[in-house]
């Protein structure tokens, strides 16, 4: 039989979400923040100038730069305000996360709620502010090397350039907050969310003039859709399985009354590292060919030169080392983000146990061997994901907005913000239910 939740959820209508008043302004809310951010985007830096900065940037579109622009939205591409997008918060926050594993007073800080969480988070901005100011400062350095770049070289310029990129991604690291607690879903994947579908048209339009021109048969454009289709549906059956592990609470004595022992799962995800590894791998792999786009190629030695061209995008040893730093990755990301002795002590805590199992660190071990074994199966789907649309892209010339990292962070914002304006569906519908449970009470005991 159904559950309260599941038939509440068969019930979700669009009569159901017209009712929902709440629900419709967060929605209003989170589609105007997105467009300011996209507004942004359009918005140039103060003395550059556009014409030979987008010249300079076809020769740089393959590599880190190209992934970059791809995250902001094309961004990079207009050298707009918005050119650093939310990638230093995200950074910032990975480097937080990797210190609470390793600094006491980090982790001490992460045990204690909400008010731990806030401080975490202010160290997570200060560190936004620092990175985003040398990736800023480095920029405009880099601006002024290129060749008719600025219009007026100086530190004024530097000094612009720092305040005008610096603040933009302080402006996109609150409105992503603004998003999450105003609006429906994670500001901030939303943010990068609205950059990669915003160029998804014009790559899908790339593909068809393709076919028109005869550059690509029919049946390649029909093999990538199919590709696409089946790697979506992958992702979403992945990105939601989960490994239940069963848990029981033993009877306890209120007062004089008996309760009976409870059940309950402790979910974990096959997936716990998310997308994670693969904007690391390919931030990695493509960082010596951007490098050496931008130093004189004729002055590195030929095995430099050598290794570089076969880490090209979409070579063999660039596919074998993406799917090996996917693969690490993912092991090491969830490493971060899931601690397997924490977990069992909550348990302990709350006098829950594993059937079979010892509480404490025996529980902890099972977790973790638990843990590993289905990372094992998330990694492997990862690489999946990732490298079959780099095959499909490097023989047949697909857009690179079509790729495996691109379609995984679409598809899980997708559904993570579905599953959110679900659950403010059933929030709405219980809120009725209890509003008139209470009149029908009123009204018999009158």
């Amino acid at each position: 039989m159904a559950s309260a939740a599941e038939q509440l959820a068969s019930n979700l209508n669009f009569s159901t979400f017209a009712k929902a008043e709440d629900l419709k302004k967060r929605l209003w809310f989170t589609l105007g923040a997105l467009l300011v951010y996209r507004l942004g985007t359009y918005i140039p830096l103060p003395g550059l100038n556009a014409d030979a900065f987008a010249r300079a940037f076809q020769g740089q579109s393959g590599g880190i730069v190209g992934l970059f622009n791809m995250f902001s939205g094309g961004a990079v591409e207009r050298m707009a305000i918005f050119a650093l997008g939310i990638m230093p918060y995200i950074s910032a926050s990975i480097i937080v996360q990797l210190m609470t594993s390793v600094v006491p007073a980090l982790e001490q800080l992460k045990k204690e709620g909400e008010q731990g969480r806030k401080i975490i988070n202010q160290y997570t901005r200060y560190g936004t502010v620092l990175l985003g100011a040398l990736q800023a400062y480095g920029i405009a350095v880099g601006l002024e090397g290129g060749e008719g770049l600025v219009l007026d070289q100086g530190w004024f310029f530097r000094i612009s350039t720092v305040i005008s990129l610096l603040g933009g991604t302080m402006f996109l690291m609150w409105l992503g907050e603004q998003i999450t607690s105003r609006g429906i879903g994670n500001g901030i994947s939303l943010i990068i969310f609205a950059g990669i579908v915003a160029h998804l048209p014009t790559a899908l339009a790339g593909t068809l003039e393709l076919g028109r021109t005869g550059a690509l048969s029919f049946g390649v454009i029909a093999a990538v859709v199919a590709m696409a289709v089946a790697v979506i549906a992958l992702i979403v059956f992945v990105e939601r399985a989960q490994r239940r592990l069963l848990i029981q609470y033993p009877k306890r004595q209120v007062g004089n009354r008996m309760f009976q022992g409870d059940t309950s799962h402790l979910p974990l995800k096959l997936n716990t590292s998310g997308v994670i590894p693969a904007i690391f791998a390919s931030s990695l792999l493509l960082l010596p060919a951007t490098l050496a786009g931008f130093s004189n190629t004729t002055e590195l030695p030929g095995w430099a030169t050598t290794i570089i061209a076969a880490l090209g995008h979409g070579k063999p040893l660039y596919m074998v080392f993406y799917a090996a730093m996917i693969a690490f990755f993912a092991f090491f990301y969830t490493a971060i983000v899931f601690n397997p002795k924490d977990t069992a002590d909550n348990l302990k805590k709350h006098g829950g146990f594993i059937p079979g199992i010892r509480p404490g660190d025996r529980t902890a071990e099972y977790i973790d061997y638990v843990l590993t074994r289905i990372t094992v199966l998330g990694a492997i789907y990862l690489v999946f994901v990732c490298i079959l649309p780099e095959i499909l892209i490097a023989q047949t010339g697909v857009p690179f907005y079509l790729g495996g990292t691109s379609l995984l962070i679409v598809v899980s914002v997708t559904l993570d913000t579905v599953a959110q304006i679900q659950g403010h569906l059933i929030a709405q519908q219980y809120e009725g239910l209890i509003k008139k449970s209470k009149l029908r009470g009123g009204k018999r005991g009158r």
